[in-house]
């Protein structure tokens, strides 16, 4: 499953481009630019190590990841690659997938990817290389444009999260963890399908846990991006790292009716 010699031989085209957000580059930027501006009081801040966002379409979950990806805008040290996980919603299989291409497209453009350390996760048996997982998960593809909005150029490690525990997924982060050039978003949306305020109690007690560190507390009921949060989470308490709540908010305040909604939840580690 290594494929290790496939790779930087093409480049993974948008998947959900015209599906769950813009696929326009003019219609793209000026709507990220409207959710960045909206969300400019959550600015302030330091150089964030990570940033969990969620990933739904962006009528739904923009204006809350909007709240992370503004904290970007005033980074003293510049980002040059981000670490990007994701749950896998198309693909079942086991540990974390990589994959062979040399760069993600977008409307806005390509963005290189780290192949370098890509062949060292795979040569070390950390992760498999995957393209199947990649193909189609939007789970990854839906942050690229508010990272390109904000940062400008920078290289990509794209993982899609399978059946995996925290620690496995903890210790690749601690294996590309990098300086302060180093950014890791964990893709992730919260609770699914409950009426508002229910919905609300979930997404608090969740967001507790996850304030906590508590990796070993969350189930997939939680937030779709149980593993990879439990993974950043492991690695933050080895890390002494601080969690910070940015916004809480689901589908019903965004977009679409309050009978079923989906839970979002932004934060920022430091």
């Amino acid at each position: 499953m290594s494929q290790i010699n496939t790779f930087e031989r093409q480049s993974r085209p948008a998947a959900v481009a015209g599906l769950f957000y813009p696929d326009d580059p003019v219609e793209l930027n000026t709507a990220l630019g409207r959710y960045l501006t909206e969300a400019r009081s959550s600015m302030a801040g330091g150089d964030d190590k990570a940033l969990i966002v969620p990933h739904a379409g962006y009528i739904y979950s923009g204006p809350v990841a909007a709240t992370a990806y503004a904290r970007l805008l005033n980074r003293r040290v510049p980002v040059d690659r981000v670490v990007l996980l994701g749950p896998s919603h198309r693909l079942a299989f086991r540990g974390v997938a990589g994959c062979s291409w040399r760069c993600y497209e977008t409307p806005l453009g390509e963005i290189p990817l780290d192949g370098s350390t890509m062949r060292q996760l795979a040569s070390t048996g950390s992760i498999s290389i995957l393209d199947q997982a990649h193909r189609a998960e939007h789970s990854l593809e839906v942050h690229l444009p508010f990272l390109q909005h904000t940062l400008g150029k920078f290289t990509l490690l794209p993982l899609v999260v399978g059946d995996a525990t925290a620690e496995q997924v903890g210790q690749i982060l601690e294996t590309v963890w990098g300086g302060d050039d180093t950014l890791i978003v964990i893709s992730s949306d919260l609770s699914h399908y409950h009426p508002y305020d229910e919905c609300r109690t979930l997404d608090r007690i969740t967001s507790g846990r996850i304030l906590d560190l508590d990796y070993d507390g969350l189930d997939y009921e939680d937030a779709c991006g149980r593993t990879p949060i439990s993974g950043l989470l492991w690695v933050s308490r080895r890390k002494s790292l601080e969690g910070q709540l940015l916004d809480l908010r689901n589908s019903g305040d965004t977009a679409g009716d309050r009978r079923q909604v989906v839970g979002y939840g932004a934060y920022a580690f430091h």
